[in-house]
């Protein structure tokens, strides 16, 4: 017998991972599991990121990305498209007005605050619409650059991490419905997956209410981008298109209507619920210190002045009217 000749899987045996890894790769796998919630694997994804540091940062933005949108479409398997209707109709008036007043106030704070003006462009939009999902859609329409383009992650993903925390609690002393917290959740909080998050940790109506309004106010992406090129006089950029919005929507008429789809549907959810906690695990990992140092005081302060006077006003609104 050769025994110079590789043994197959035999590389893969002799890996040897260092305790960074492993702790990383452990805390990993229990996020999908139903011993962790999504505000705590945020929580130790923040931790991680302090204390051990990431050990495959260079590509957490890919996986992360990739991951929250193969996850968002496993959750359509679990709603209704007649229910969806009625609450993307619900919310289209002041998703509207919310995305228009949100990016008129950041954009002035911003001029005021002598911020940068694609930085101050990015964090208003990202704020306004969908997050980091905006903010990456937008930069290259606008030609920004990698340090504004990270300083304006960087203040929107801080200020997300937050609301997952604060909004349920903010929501339970209120006394909101599921309707209203779900609405109020899908515009007030940046990046889906902390919207979804908020939403399953409230309750099964306000994350079908939380995701459809927040999916419906990702396509405003396209338009927005738009305008944002031809305001920094750049035409001809690409603009990235949520398409996996699209599947989403073929998720839950599938759901709705078919029934072999609904043999498996409760299988894709549980699967995409446990996609989405390990997602905000991997957000949380990948604000490192570099990141929170590079934010800065000024977009920080303009990022929390947008989001909470949108946040406030939404809250009245969705208390008194909805």
């Amino acid at each position: 017998m050769d025994r110079t000749r590789p043994v197959p899987g035999r590389k893969f045996l002799d890996m040897q991972f260092s305790a960074r890894e492993i702790i990383f790769i452990i805390i990993a796998v229990l996020c999908c599991t139903n011993l962790i919630s999504a505000p705590v694997a945020l929580l130790l994804g923040l931790l991680v990121a302090q204390l051990v540091g990431h050990p495959w940062l260079h590509l957490n933005h890919k996986v992360t990305h990739w991951l929250l949108q193969i996850s968002v479409v496993g959750l359509g398997f679990g709603m209704n498209a007649h229910a969806a209707i009625e609450a993307g109709r619900a919310g289209f008036g002041i998703t509207v007005v919310s995305i228009v007043a949100t990016l008129g106030i950041g954009l002035l704070l911003g001029r005021w605050m002598r911020i940068d003006k694609k930085t101050a462009c990015l964090i208003a939009t990202g704020t306004a619409i969908c997050g980091g999902s905006a903010i990456a859609a937008v930069a290259p329409a606008i030609d920004a650059k990698d340090k504004q383009i990270s300083v304006a992650l960087g203040t929107v993903f801080i200020l997300n991490a937050v609301a997952l925390f604060i909004f349920p609690v903010t929501g339970h002393l209120l006394g909101l419905s599921q309707m209203q917290f779900g609405t109020w959740a899908a515009i007030a909080i940046h990046d889906t997956s902390s919207v979804v998050g908020a939403g399953s940790r409230y309750g099964p109506q306000a994350l079908e209410v939380a995701t459809t309004v927040k999916l419906a106010r990702a396509l405003w992406i396209i338009p927005v981008s738009i305008i944002a090129s031809f305001a920094f006089r750049k035409k001809g950029q690409k603009i990235q298109i949520p398409w996996f919005i699209g599947l989403f929507i073929l998720a839950m008429l599938g759901n709705t209507f078919i029934p072999a789809v609904q043999t498996f549907s409760p299988y894709a959810t549980i699967i995409a619920k446990a996609g989405l906690t390990l997602t905000l695990f991997l957000i949380g990992s990948g604000l490192s210190r570099d990141v929170l140092r590079s934010v800065g005081i000024r977009p920080m302060v303009q990022g929390l002045i947008t989001w909470a006077s949108i946040a406030a006003a939404t809250l009245w609104f969705i208390y008194y009217f909805v």
